[in-house]
């Protein structure tokens, strides 16, 4: 193997400009060869703006390039699970986003696959990666905080998608929650073993009529015994809404949201502070260069991708039981979805 890791990346919507622009650009151990998009100017213009030196339309002829080691798979959610049998059968590691599908049979034939081929599969929940969430979790894991007993989770978009998208979307729990059941099996270092979900249409009746709804409060129960809220808005009107709270035995840790300076002004009117980054991209921006840092060094080193395959799969379980129990008023057991 060189001392770089050849990589294609299959999508060149917002998602995989980013990852093409941080593997171009951000991480020196990658070298991003060849881009695939259905829209084959989409793919040019990422690689004209990345230097990659290969664009084009069919993501095969990225799996079928020798000399590609790793795909970064950021098409459409229906494709995820096909392009991992695909790619794990000729022998390319994986870094693919959330969700792997909607559908966990499908799911776990792709796993299969991946265990069966022998690859590195990591699936794109950044947020782990975040240095401000990091730093909760490992606070926890070190029993700064005691014994944990409650988790608090906050996440509001500042504004909802296009209702076409809201149609394809899996719903809010598959959708947008899926972050927070992950976020929340990490933080606490505990699974959920049910959950109770209740919600509304506060924000857009055309997300109503699209079946979905734009509002959510999520309570989890941890396996450790905690227990846990998350609470979800389409629509946060002073930008993009993530916070974070442990409390424990011994203590709690907290923590708010990034702004883009830290100035207070102060004056007869009140107190000011600039709004809350306007959304994920610029929310989480170390936070991606730093999860596909991880995923390169993992094949360089031989590692274990920090999020699996089945880290993948267990909020789509939850998602499934938060839907659930929204449908039927009642807490739901994820061994119910299993």
């Amino acid at each position: 193997m060189s001392t770089k890791v050849n990589v294609g990346i299959i999508g060149a919507g917002r998602i995989g400009k980013v990852h093409a622009e941080n593997l171009a650009y951000r991480i020196p151990q990658a070298r991003p060869i060849a881009i695939a998009d259905l829209f084959l100017e989409a793919a040019e213009r990422c690689a004209a703006d990345c230097q990659i030196p290969s664009a084009v339309q069919d993501y095969r002829q990225i799996l079928e390039n020798p000399d590609i080691e790793a795909v970064v798979i950021c098409s459409s959610t229906d494709t995820h699970a096909r392009m991992i049998e695909e790619a794990a059968a000729v022998g390319k590691h994986i870094f693919c986003e959330k969700p792997i599908d909607f559908d966990l049979a499908r799911i776990d034939k792709a796993l299969e696959a991946v265990d069966k081929a022998g690859v590195k599969l990591q699936i794109g929940f950044n947020r782990r990666f975040d240095p401000n969430f990091k730093r909760v979790r490992e606070m926890v894991a070190t029993g700064k905080i005691g014994v944990p007993h409650i988790l608090r989770i906050t996440s509001r978009d500042p504004a909802p998608p296009p209702i076409e998208y809201i149609k394809v979307s899996g719903g809010i729990f598959l959708d947008m929650s899926i972050h927070d059941f992950d976020m929340a099996r990490y933080l606490m270092g505990s699974e959920v073993s049910e959950i109770y979900a209740t919600g509304g249409v506060m924000v857009d009746p055309r997300i109503g009529q699209a079946g979905d709804i734009d509002t959510a409060v999520i309570t989890l129960r941890f396996e450790n015994g905690a227990i846990g809220t998350i609470d979800n808005s389409r629509r946060a009107v002073y930008g993009y809404d993530q916070r974070v709270e442990v409390f424990g035995s011994g203590g709690m840790v907290a923590v708010s949201n990034n702004t883009p300076d830290t100035a207070v002004y102060s004056n007869a009117e009140g107190v000011h502070s600039s709004l809350p980054l306007f959304f994920f991209v610029e929310r989480y921006t170390e936070a991606y260069v730093a999860e596909m840092k991880e995923f390169i060094e993992c094949i360089q080193q031989d590692k274990t991708p920090p999020v699996t395959g089945l880290d993948g799969r267990i909020p789509v379980v939850m998602g499934y039981a938060a839907m659930k129990s929204y449908e039927e008023n009642r807490p739901v057991r994820l061994s119910e979805i299993e």
